[in-house]
């Protein structure tokens, strides 16, 4: 519309007055939020110049500072995209409903509103448990979401079962220890809350720019004035000065930024979040899922005697083929790598979390825990072993581990190549395992045993310590909290947990951590062609204003050489497209 404007005021110089109109409108709403948020930036040069103009009558200049205003609000609203962080995702995981078993064994189904410390709760294969409580029978769960731990749980009677975590085995029974709204992952939902609520938006680049500009160009314009008795002079000045470089060339490098880092494989959420990318100083890494794959694979097999690797996998996926268990989808996942051939499977029968049986060609196979005495040829140090028997002998063992994705260790040295000082994991694994995985690739500092509440403290010692931007990596429920308050939060969102791409502000959206290192490198890119294009531009404005000052080009002549500044600002700031 404003551009329709400043081609329709060649006809009518009333145009030119809506136009300049249009854009102060809009100008004063900006400068009344900067007053109010104790900011003072460019939106306070664009008022003064726009009413200059108005004044004067120099309405073509007011029109043209108009459409600068209006296309560099569009750029600016168009990079923020996605910025606002969102719990719908989070929230939408919440059973909405559970089945409460009455003491004469009927179930029946009710609001979690209702769920009271003492109910028994029957969750089925695949649900979420919506309250924490105390186990009535031994179960096996996924609880990697909240834990860390990659691989499936088995739990006896009696123990303690978490809220928000899946059952991965057999429909169980449980008895809550507190209601819906009290339990653990209630919790993490208000923990996310409070952090978001404390993360303060960065200062953007043409914020700084403008700030020490306006001075320079209030005291231009006004000893101008006073020196010469004409106000043409002073006004001239103002729409040279009009920040259209900030206001147009550093969105235009940022967006490029954006753009180029979705390209390979990182949403970054905002030009504010790239700009806090580019001044990474601390990087805290999740383990499971983002330094590991986040699941359950084959590391090692060894098999008696009498039998062979190719055999023992190919009995135990045969069988596990009719499991829905994680670890029985691992082994099958193996035998389809390796091209191996099902064998048919007859009187299946599966105790959830334990162990599977199966006939094959007149043979009972079980696969599942090893409660065997380990023989000599079984020498697997795993932290989970698979036992395969024929016939109720042990024939073979499985080791299964979570295994480290072959990019992590050149990542976190391409980390420190960037600019990383202090690259540090922190895990809700335990110890041993936390320490194994960081001395793989080569990190130091370790946090293991970490809650979510433990991560978000870690997270807000790092933030006040550190003087750059603090990035958090993670891709779990319990990453969320912690994802949210640091300066930018990083999630796997290939294979993450919903809640923690959503807490984030950076989503990659490739399978590959080392994504995380591109992005940092495109926002740092990004960031200096911002500051390149500003500090030509604003240069060019400059020598500009000094010319309205003297006399030498009036108001429209002023704005006419910010265009050709702007284009000259522009094409630099598109650089940040290109790959290097």
């Amino acid at each position: 519309m404003t551009s329709l404007t400043l081609i329709a005021g060649y006809f009518n110089e009333s145009f030119w007055v809506v136009g300049a109109v249009m854009g102060l409108v809009p100008a004063l709403y900006w400068l009344s939020i900067d007053i109010r948020g104790k900011t003072f930036g460019s939106d306070f040069l664009a008022v003064l110049s726009l009413c200059a103009t108005l004044l004067t009558h120099e309405l073509f200049a007011g029109a043209i500072i108009s459409l600068m205003l209006a296309t560099g609000r569009t750029l600016e609203s168009w990079a923020e995209g996605q910025a606002e962080r969102a719990l719908r995702d989070l929230l939408n995981r919440i059973p909405r409903t559970a089945r409460r078993v009455s003491s004469d064994g009927t179930i029946v189904e009710i609001s979690v509103d209702q769920l009271a410390a003492g109910d028994r709760i029957l969750v089925r294969a695949g649900e979420i448990t919506p309250a924490d409580g105390q186990l009535v029978s031994a179960v096996t769960l996924d609880e990697s979401a909240l834990t860390g731990e990659p691989l499936p749980v088995n739990r006896e009677p009696n123990d303690g079962v978490l809220s928000g975590v899946i059952n991965a085995g057999d429909a169980f029974e449980y008895i809550a220890t507190n209601s819906a709204e009290e339990s653990t992952f209630a919790g993490i939902i208000k923990l996310v809350q409070s952090a978001q609520a404390r993360t303060a938006p960065g200062v953007r680049i043409a914020s700084q720019w403008a700030l020490a500009f306006v001075p320079v160009a209030v005291i231009t314009a006004a000893l101008a004035w006073l020196i010469s008795g004409d106000v043409s002079r002073a006004v001239a000045v103002l729409v040279a000065a009009t920040p259209c470089p900030l206001i147009l060339a550093v969105p235009i490098a940022v967006v490029s930024g954006l753009s180029k880092a979705a390209k390979h494989g990182a949403v970054i959420k905002g030009g504010a979040i790239l700009e806090l990318l580019a001044r990474a100083e601390t990087v805290l890494l999740d383990k499971t899922g983002t330094i590991t794959h986040g699941g359950p694979a084959i590391d090692e097999i060894v098999v008696s005697s009498d039998s062979s690797i190719e055999e023992v996998l190919t009995l135990a996926a045969s069988v596990d083929q009719y499991s829905q268990n994680i670890v029985a989808k691992a082994l099958v996942r193996a035998a389809q790598d390796r091209a191996l051939h099902f064998l048919p499977v007859s009187n299946v029968s599966e105790s959830p979390g334990h162990h599977i049986s199966g006939e094959i060609e007149g043979n009972v196979i079980t696969v599942g825990q090893l409660v065997q005495v380990r023989p000599q040829w079984l020498d697997l140090a795993h932290p989970l072993v698979v036992a395969v028997t024929k016939n109720g002998a042990l024939i073979g063992a499985i080791g299964l581990s979570d295994p480290l994705r072959p990019e992590s260790k050149e990542m976190v040295a391409q980390l420190r190549k960037v600019g990383v000082k202090d690259i540090v994991l922190v895990t809700g694994d335990k110890e041993s395992t936390a320490q194994e995985v960081a001395t793989s690739v080569g990190i130091t500092e370790v946090f293991s045993q970490m809650s979510a509440e433990g991560k978000l403290q870690i997270t807000e010692k790092f933030m006040h310590s550190s003087k750059g931007t603090v990035i958090v990596v993670g891709d779990g429920i319990n990453d969320a909290p912690a994802l949210a308050a640091a300066h930018v939060g990083v999630a796997m969102g290939a294979r993450g947990a919903t809640a923690a791409s959503e807490a984030a502000d950076v989503v990659i959206v490739e399978d590959s951590i080392d994504r995380l290192t591109q992005a940092i490198s495109i926002a740092k890119t990004s960031r200096s062609r911002a500051l390149q294009a500003a500090a030509v531009g604003m240069g060019l404005s400059f020598l500009v204003m000094l010319a309205g000052a003297w006399g030498l080009s009036t108001a429209s002549e002023g704005a006419l050489a910010q265009e050709l500044i702007d284009i000259v600002a522009i094409a630099w700031a598109l650089t940040a497209l290109r790959d290097r």
